[in-house]
């Protein structure tokens, strides 16, 4: 999860949708702004190209219980169909990090160590943190049925993918540290846009005196 630039004005049809007994938050104009504003990635897990995006609501709207978080612009995200399923979890409707509004990796450990996910709060006391490294620890680890052990895996694997081409071109640099082909290319692994740029950028800081050229992206 990464801090994410929401663009405004909101789209215009959800003022229009919420005038009707069952309008839509999820018009063409909100999704493409959603894609456009989280870089095509789920904001929970940062898998890229969705094949079953979905617009989610970081506070719960439960049916008409808060009707004025179904259209709210700040209210909606753009999620995968996995982690959405995993968060539509009562232990999450106190609400989790908004990455709109702060900045994840400020308060989040991302770590990725022998094809294992540790995620934690910087600050145990700070409970939006904590929820928040939950969620992410368990769409990688989620494996109640059949498809949610497909999906958790299918993460680790991509997780796993990027992971290895930061190791490969860190090396890279390290073996040849004049190369500015190697420093683009690790530039470009850890820009926000990129899949799983927390973890790969967590791991880039916590070995800063190694990389200090890659400090401050």
């Amino acid at each position: 999860m990464i801090k994410v630039e929401r663009s405004f004005p909101a789209p215009e049809s959800l003022a229009v949708e919420a005038q009707k007994a069952n309008g839509s938050y999820s018009k063409p104009d909100v999704v493409s702004r959603l894609k456009e504003d989280f870089h095509d990635k789920c904001y929970i897990c940062e898998i890229n190209h969705l094949q079953d995006p979905q617009v989610e609501h970081l506070l719960p709207h439960k049916g008409g219980t808060y009707p004025e978080r179904k259209f709210d612009w700040n209210n909606l995200f753009l999620s995968c169909g996995h982690c959405n399923y995993v968060k539509n979890q009562s232990k999450y409707d106190d609400g989790i990090i908004d990455c709109c509004k702060e900045d994840p990796e400020d308060l989040i450990w991302f770590r990725f160590e022998e094809k294992n996910v540790q995620v934690s709060a910087k600050n145990k006391e700070n409970r939006k943190a904590a929820l928040t490294a939950e969620l992410v620890t368990e769409v990688f680890n989620r494996k109640n049925t059949g498809m949610r052990i497909y999906s958790s895996e299918q993460r680790m694997t991509e997780l796993t993918i990027e992971m290895n081409k930061l190791y490969s071109t860190l090396e890279e640099m390290e073996e040849h540290p004049e190369s500015q082909f190697a420093l683009r290319k690790a530039r470009a692994l850890l820009r926000k846009e990129s899949q799983f740029a927390a973890f790969k950028r967590c791991y880039v800081r916590e070995n800063a005196d190694r990389y200090p050229a890659l400090q401050g992206i």
